[in-house]
């Protein structure tokens, strides 16, 4: 077996994130992430022999790298407010960035096909942490005393329900991407303003 090229397999993996997530295409061939890529289908089944297998690694891969960013900010030293304004900044952007990933990540629940419960059980000890912290908050009266849990609740139903609902709400009232682009980072400070007092 020749030695890999790691350029190459991260070109497939860029090239089909983009598709799947950015342009929302996710019954996308094997074919058509290879021509997107400029290889031959021949190349991408070396790295990835089923179109399933390539998305399963490019979503565990983006759920990696964005679940390891939110722990590290829980646990991070920063004050609660510029944490929680940090949190809403990088799950909107990545959000915005690649808007059909909630989507997919509601059928991967579904599917139990993926390991999007091992990544929240490996960021139980973060959102203990960040539990905590909320508990601390409300008592020092910044928050609105309720079950720090629902706390969580709320801040991950402000922010993926507008994204789930993205194709709805562009048609229900007639907005361009930009135009609801617009609104989701306006909606940044909004979550934030909703959740503190």
């Amino acid at each position: 077996m020749g030695v890999r090229d790691t350029g190459t397999e991260q070109l497939i993996k860029d090239t089909a994130k983009r598709i799947f997530f950015a342009e929302g295409k996710l019954h996308a061939t094997t074919q058509d992430i290879a021509d997107a890529a400029g290889i031959g289908r021949t190349s991408l089944h070396y790295y990835y022999r089923s179109r399933d297998a390539l998305m399963k690694q490019v979503f565990n891969d983006a759920m990696h790298e964005l679940d390891g960013r939110l722990y590290a900010l829980m646990g991070s030293a920063l004050p609660f407010r510029e944490k929680l304004e940090k949190m809403v900044d990088i799950f909107f952007s990545e959000h915005i960035a690649y808007p059909y990933t909630e989507t997919f990540v509601i059928a991967e629940m579904l599917s139990h096909s993926s390991d999007i419960f091992s990544l929240a059980e490996k960021g139980s000890p973060a959102i203990k942490t960040f539990l905590k912290e909320i508990d601390k908050e409300m008592k020092a009266g910044n928050i609105t005393p309720v079950n720090p849990v629902q706390f969580m609740m709320n801040l991950f139903a402000l922010t993926s329900h507008p994204l789930i609902m993205r194709p709805l709400n562009k048609r229900m009232f007639n907005l361009s991407d930009k135009q609801y682009n617009t609104l989701m980072n306006e909606r940044k400070k909004l979550i934030v303003d909703m959740l503190m007092k």
